[in-house]
C-alpha cells in the first residue's frame, strides 16, 4: 500500500500544479520498478552455473561410456552431452512413457537417490548385442522380460560404477545400482513438487541412437551445490594434475621394464676366420682386463663398470654414471 498524503502535502502539490512548477506529464513518463515473477511452486534452486557445471561432469562421463561399453557390446558406442535443465520432478516423470527403463541409484555418502532413464530401443539394442545379435531394436515395444532385465542391469551396473570417477573433483562417491524399474509409478524417489535437473545425454550404439536422462535431484546436491561451479571444478583439476596424476605416472613409470647391456668389447674377425672358430679359441678384444665397461640402457650409453661375478653369475659394478637424467 502506497504512502497516504496528509493535507498540507496535497494543498502544496495543488500549488505547484497550478503555478507551473509541476508537470504532471514527466511524472507519468517516470521509469516503473521492473517487477519479477516468482513462481513458488517452482523455486529456482539450480542456477545456470550449477547446470553448465553438471553438463562439464557428465561430458566426461559420457567420454567414460564410450571407451567401456564397446568392450562388453563389441560395437562403437558414441556419447554426447545435449543440454540440461531444472524442472519439477511430476514434470519428468509425467513425460515418462511405457515400458521405460529407470535405474534407481544410490549416491552414498549423498543422501536420496539419483534416476538414470534409458531409452527402451537402447534396451533392446543392448539385450540384442549381448545374446550375440547384430544390435537391432524391436519394430514394436513391449514389456522386457525378466532375462532380458538381468542383461540390461548388468550393463546398468557397469554404467552406474563410471560414475565416481566424474565426480572425484567434487566429492568422493560410491554410486550403486539399487534396483531397475520399468513402470515410473514405482519410481518415485522423491515429493512430485520437488527440483531436479535433468541432464540429456545422446547415445549411440552402432547404428541405433537415443537418449538417456540423468535425474538429479536437488536434496540429493544439496550438500554439494557449493562445489558445483566452474570455479571451484577447475581448481581441483588443476590440483589433481599438479599432485595425484604425477604420483600415478611416476609409479608406473618406475614400474617398467628397461634393457641394459653391458659390452665386455669389441673385434673385427673375417668371414674365413669365423667360419674356421673352434671351442678353445680366442678372439682378442679392443679392451683390457682392468678397463671399465660400457653399460648402455636400451641405446643409451649411461655408465661405466668394471666386471665381476655374484654368486654363479657375471655381473659389472657401476663406477660412474656417463650422463644424468635430464
Amino acid at each position: 500500500m502506497g504512502e497516504v498524503l496528509s493535507q498540507n502535502e496535497i494543498d502544496r502539490l495543488l500549488k505547484a500544479y497550478s503555478e507551473g512548477e509541476l508537470d504532471v506529464d514527466e511524472m507519468k513518463d517516470a521509469p516503473e520498478k521492473q517487477v519479477k515473477n516468482y513462481d513458488f511452486k517452482r523455486p529456482s534452486k539450480f542456477s545456470k552455473e550449477h547446470l553448465r557445471t553438471l553438463e562439464i561432469i557428465f561430458e566426461h562421463y559420457g567420454r567414460l561410456i564410450s571407451t567401456n561399453l564397446p568392450v562388453y557390446l563389441r560395437k562403437s558406442v558414441q556419447v554426447e552431452v545435449m543440454n540440461s535443465e531444472a524442472v519439477t520432478y511430476s514434470e519428468f516423470s509425467n513425460a515418462l512413457s511405457n515400458p521405460v527403463l529407470l535405474g534407481v541409484v544410490d549416491m552414498q555418502p549423498l543422501s536420496g537417490n539419483i534416476i538414470i532413464e534409458v531409452a527402451s530401443n537402447l534396451g533392446y539394442t543392448i539385450v540384442d548385442r549381448m545374446l550375440g545379435g547384430v544390435g537391432q531394436p524391436l519394430d514394436k515395444s513391449r514389456d522386457f522380460s525378466e532375462i532380458e532385465l538381468l542383461i540390461i542391469e548388468r550393463i546398468l551396473t557397469i554404467c552406474v560404477e563410471l560414475l565416481s570417477d566424474p565426480w572425484q573433483n567434487v566429492m568422493e562417491i560410491n554410486p550403486r545400482l539399487e534396483r531397475i524399474e520399468t513402470n515410473s509409478q514405482f519410481a518415485q524417489i522423491i515429493s512430485p513438487n520437488e527440483m531436479i535437473a535433468i541432464v540429456t545425454i545422446n547415445v549411440r550404439i552402432g547404428d541405433v541412437e537415443g537418449l538417456m536422462n540423468v535425474c538429479l535431484p536437488f536434496m540429493t546436491l544439496e550438500p554439494v551445490m557449493d562445489k558445483l561451479n566452474t570455479k571451484f571444478w577447475y581448481s581441483s583439476i588443476k590440483k589433481s594434475d599438479e599432485f595425484e596424476y604425477t604420483d600415478v605416472i611416476e609409479s608406473l613409470i618406475s614400474k617398467a621394464s628397461v634393457p641394459i647391456k653391458a659390452y665386455l668389447g669389441r673385434s673385427t674377425v673375417s668371414v674365413q676366420d669365423f667360419t674356421n672358430l673352434q671351442i678353445g679359441d680366442i678372439i682378442r678384444l679392443d679392451t683390457k682386463v682392468d678397463q671399465e665397461l660400457d653399460v648402455y640402457v636400451g641405446n643409451i650409453h649411461k655408465f661405466a663398470a668394471l666386471p665381476g661375478a655374484s654368486g654363479d653369475k657375471y655381473a659389472v659394478r657401476v663406477t660412474s654414471v656417463i650422463r644424468e637424467e635430464q
